[in-house]
């Protein structure tokens, strides 16, 4: 069955990967990204689909998109938290306050924008999955991205404890992706990501993945198998 989903980070890597994933299977989907190239990409390739250039930083933007969906189409079936940035690579103390300040503003309250605008109709109708994007380094660590871990911990804590609040029908998931090679990853290990699979190889068992995801997985840390 046709299922709506709203995926952030829409315009490029995993999150791109995901959208051309969920049409191909019949889905009906909307995405944001910052890029409004990437987003008159998307529109133009997928013009059946809502995407809109959005910053999930801001509220009043993430709202507005999320109440004009539920107007038209109801609230969504999955919610994917997917947009992040990566820190570059250094030791904690080197990096610049505005870039980690960024980072934790869209890793974290980008997140709980998402979810502030998008979850209250889910909650009324009592269905719905969120997937809050994790990592490896969200149940590990490594040097030089401290930041990045923080916020890939954050969504572990953040996704266990919202799920013990939702009511039955619902669930919340972190989803710990595995290792892509995307312009994240290249940035973390250069030259060595190229050994694992790219965005679109990685989606061919991500959709299905996700799209297998039930309230049964309520609260559980999963991990994208490879």
């Amino acid at each position: 069955m046709s299922k709506k989903i709203v995926v952030t980070g829409a315009t490029r890597g995993l999150g791109r990967a995901l959208v051309e994933g969920f049409i191909c299977e019949g889905n009906q989907v909307f995405g944001c990204g910052r890029s409004k190239h990437g987003i008159q990409s998307l529109s133009e390739s997928f013009p059946e689909h809502i995407f809109e250039a959005i910053d999930v930083t801001n509220f009043d933007q993430i709202t507005n998109w999320a109440e004009s969906i539920a107007q038209q189409f109801g609230p969504p079936d999955i919610l994917i938290n997917n947009a992040a940035l990566m820190n570059s690579n250094a030791p904690l103390w080197e990096l610049e306050e505005n870039e980690v300040r960024n980072l934790f503003d869209v890793n974290i309250t980008g997140v709980f924008h998402c979810i502030k605008a998008f979850v209250p109709a889910m909650v009324k109708k009592e269905s719905g999955i969120i997937l809050n994007l994790s990592s490896g380094w969200g149940r590990s660590t490594s040097p030089e991205v401290a930041p990045y871990c923080a916020s890939k911990w954050a969504m572990e804590g953040l996704s266990k404890a919202m799920a013990q609040e939702l009511p039955r029908g619902m669930a919340c998931i972190p989803l710990n992706p595995g290792i892509v090679n995307t312009d994240m990853l290249q940035s973390c290990f250069g030259a060595g990501a190229s050994s694992y699979p790219n965005a679109t190889q990685w989606a061919q068992q991500a959709v299905p993945y996700i799209l297998a995801i039930s309230t049964a997985n309520n609260g559980q840390s999963l991990t994208m198998p490879q």
